[in-house]
């Protein structure tokens, strides 16, 4: 057998293409994509790194919002993308920027690259963890900058990031005093939920940030309902921007998949079909939405109280931000839970299999609306939202028409409602803190209300207060300051209105018919301006708050803002009487122009005559003289002379006072001095008594007692004994007594003693004797009888 060798080929390594030849490739490829042909991310030119990180997150067919924003970007337009909610924005600017900045192979010694500004902190947390996910192949360093966190800790690593995620606020407060921020370099701006990051909450930090940044860069503008004021965008300095709106031309502005439907029902009836809902549907997702902090919190801790069956979960603003990522984690994880939220929860939270949305309290706008009810049916899944509106909400459903969005009214059968009203009763008798958060809520609401811009819809006077307060379990309605302050001023400037009408129909009645009419027309329009000053008047008492509900009104929404109410036509005129700011400097100044001593305490005799106390007031008349002149300036001769004359009077002052403590010693010294004789007079009658006792007794014994004559003399027996102890005894005694004259001699060193604890001391003394010699005599006679 002849073995045939095979020749073994030798290993050649293969060429690896360096990445400028892999990013000049791609680069290339950008003008000829084809929107009609791209069905998953492979059709599109990403690099290799972009593509494992999505496909290790089952990223792989795109969206519509993706197919047609990805490609415009990568080619460098700036872009307003506008699409439902749900259809992956986050992904649709996420990916462009990872590729921007791979393509100029950007690194930690480039510093900032691409700013990502998000309207919350749960937004921002939850596009950081994608990024985390679908940039893991790319050597980018990314950085989650939010309020509630060590902001020590960002400081020192804000030059290391390339991708900033973060909110307004904490940039702002980076840009001002953190050292190691340069954002020169950076290239690409994306604002996700731009109509709200625009808003008139953040507009005076947008616009601080706009400023700090550099004018050559890209900027991708995302959002459900996209911004398109010619204000906002010219602000971001655009430079023909593309509007990709994918379901603009569709039939409803929500998802198909999402069922809509409202009610109607009364004010008191809420917290009943809340609960009875939640009793009823205890196997799903349910995220309920109310207008305000407070009324979260209440509604959280009373139905935590109660027990409905199923896992409770409140996200509010006022929560410390460690704690609110708890409960954001938490409740996407869980299969079957209840989110009570505010509209923190409303805006690009992707909830995963969230069953239903409840919206307690009607939104303030459509587009609030919309982003709520899209918490639930987002990519293809489906979902069912249920608007809770008042009688005097009800044109509410006609805005929502008008935008594309079907909802179907719901009819709720009465009898099968659960009413929680008498258990919430005996909770806040019991409890005082959940009854002041009640009192807090029902506030709380209230002027939330009364803060809404559009009256049309949101009136505060149509409110049932009574009893929406017995609803909440409170027995005794709180007082609404606000709403009081209000009518009173309502009711002034009534009257006034009603006098100056007087006034003028009078001086009417003598003119023509021409100049009746050029006065009707004046006083129409003096009417309407004192309409609008009623209108601000209302919204400057709403703001003046008291203490106890200052942290009710953080105005951060846009159809709050309190100027936009009143419309006039001279903007120069309504500038100039605007009040301005009072600083702590120009009020000090003021009290100083009125002469105005602060902390300055008189006090009178019985005469009524003021006491001059010395040690706070100048007593010479040179001294008092000094110090009413006006002119600048020390005189150092003049202040010599003050100190002179004013020294007399503290030397006075200073023999008084050691004269006062003298005096006092010598009162402690008398004090005691009684206190020794008085305890004398107390033992030398107690003695006394003592004696005519004994003599009594002896008297008595000799008199009336029986003979013992026959009984052996004792002395004859134990006299010396006797003796001995006797003289012991006085000799104790004298030492005593000598010892407590030392004492008594040394009044500041002594133990002071009570009379009454003098008398219980020598008394016992005198029992131990006794005592002592009852058992002597015992003793005695047992040795007689042995």
């Amino acid at each position: 057998m002849t073995m045939v060798k095979k020749k073994v080929k030798a290993y050649v390594k293969k060429k690896r293409i360096p990445e400028s030849k892999k990013i000049d490739e791609l680069r290339s490829k950008y003008d000829t994509i084809d929107v009609t042909k791209i069905i998953k991310f492979n059709d599109l030119p990403l690099s290799n790194r972009t593509l494992k990180g999505l496909a290790e997150c089952n990223y792989i067919e795109m969206t519509d919002i993706q197919r047609q924003s990805i490609g415009l970007a990568l080619q460098g337009n700036d872009i307003l993308g506008a699409a439902k909610t749900g259809s992956g924005k986050t992904l649709a600017f996420l990916i462009p920027v990872l590729e921007i900045l791979y393509c100029k192979q950007w690194t930690r010694l480039d510093g900032l690259g691409a700013l990502i500004i998000t309207p919350t902190r749960e937004l921002a947390y939850q596009i950081y963890e994608t990024l985390r996910k679908v940039g893991h192949f790319h050597d980018i360093s990314a950085g989650l900058i939010i309020g509630g966190k060590d902001l020590k800790f960002e400081k020192k690593r804000m030059d290391q990031c390339n991708i900033i995620i973060c909110t307004p606020g904490r940039l702002l407060q980076h840009m001002d005093e953190n050292p190691l921020f340069n954002c020169v370099n950076m290239k690409i701006l994306v604002l996700d939920e731009a109509d709200r990051c625009l808003d008139m909450g953040f507009e005076k930090t947008m616009n601080s940030i706009i400023e700090n940044l550099p004018l050559e860069r890209q900027t991708l503008l995302f959002s459900a309902t996209q911004t398109k004021s010619v204000k906002d965008l010219a602000r971001l300095s655009l430079k023909d921007p593309l509007y990709v709106s994918v379901h603009e031309h569709s039939t409803h502005t929500t998802p198909e998949n999402l069922q809509q439907s409202y009610i109607v029902c009364s004010l008191e009836d809420k917290l009943a079909i809340l609960w009875s809902f939640l009793r009823n549907h205890t196997k799903q997702k349910i995220i309920v939405f109310f207008s305000s902090c407070k009324q979260v919190k209440y509604v959280f801790e009373s139905f935590c109280r109660l027990r409905p069956g199923v896992s409770l979960l409140a996200l509010y603003g006022t929560l410390h931000q460690l704690r609110r990522m708890n409960i954001y984690e938490s409740f996407c994880r869980k299969q079957h839970a209840v989110l009570f939220a505010t509209d923190i929860a409303a805006r690009g939270l992707d909830f995963p299999t969230v069953n239903w949305v409840i919206q307690m309290d009607c939104p303030e706008d459509v587009n609030s609306y919309i982003h709520r009810a899209g918490r639930t049916a987002r990519f293809k899944n489906g979902g069912e939202s249920l608007l809770v509106l008042l009688p005097s909400e009800e044109a509410m459903v006609e805005r929502l028409k008008q935008r594309k969005i079907p909802i179907n009214m719901i009819k709720i059968n009465p009898n099968k409602l659960q009413s929680p009203h008498r258990k919430l009763e005996a909770l806040l008798a019991r409890d005082v803190t959940l009854k002041e958060t009640a009192q807090r809520a029902f506030i709380s609401y209230v002027k939330s209300v009364f803060l809404m811009k559009d009256k049309e819809i949101f009136n505060v006077h149509a409110l049932n207060t009574d009893a929406y307060a017995n609803s909440l379990g409170l027995a005794i309605p709180p007082r609404i300051r606000f709403l009081q302050r209000i009518q009173k001023k309502m009711s002034n400037n009534s009257n006034i209105k009603t006098e100056k009408e007087i006034d003028k129909l009078s001086t009417n009645s003598t003119d023509d018919s021409e100049q009746e009419d050029n006065d009707s027309d004046k006083n129409e329009i003096l009417s309407n301006k004192n309409e609008e000053e009623i209108i601000k008047e209302e919204n400057v008492a709403a703001l003046e708050l008291d203490d106890s509900d200052e942290d009710i009104l953080t105005v951060k929404r846009k159809n709050i803002d309190i100027d936009d109410i009143l419309i006039t036509e001279n903007e120069d005129s309504k500038t100039s009487n605007k009040k301005k700011s009072i600083t702590k400097a120009a009020l000090a100044k003021k009290i100083l122009r009125k002469k105005i001593v602060p902390n300055k305490k008189t006090v009178f005799d019985d005469e009524g005559q003021e006491l001059i106390d010395s040690t706070k007031m100048k007593m010479s008349e040179l001294a008092r003289q000094y110090e009413n002149e006006v002119d600048s300036g020390i005189n150092i001769e003049m202040a010599k002379q003050v100190l002179r004359e004013e020294d007399q009077f503290d030397k006075v002052r200073f023999r008084e006072k050691i004269k006062e403590r003298h005096r006092e010693e010598k009162r402690k010294l008398k004090m005691a001095k009684k206190e020794e004789t008085n305890d004398k007079e107390e033992e030398e009658e107690e003695e006394k008594e003592e004696g005519d006792a004994d003599n009594y007794s002896s008297e008595s014994e000799t008199s009336e007692g029986p003979d013992l004559s026959w009984l052996p003399d004792p002395d004859k027996i134990y006299g010396k004994q006797q003796d001995e102890n006797k003289e012991m005894s006085f000799a104790n005694e004298e030492d005593e007594e000598s010892e407590e004259e030392s004492i008594i001699h040394r009044p500041f060193k002594r133990k002071l003693v009570t009379q009454q604890e003098h008398k219980g001391i020598k008394r016992k003394r005198k029992v131990s004797d006794n005592i002592d010699l009852q058992a002597d005599e015992e003793l005695a006679l047992q040795l007689i009888k042995n």
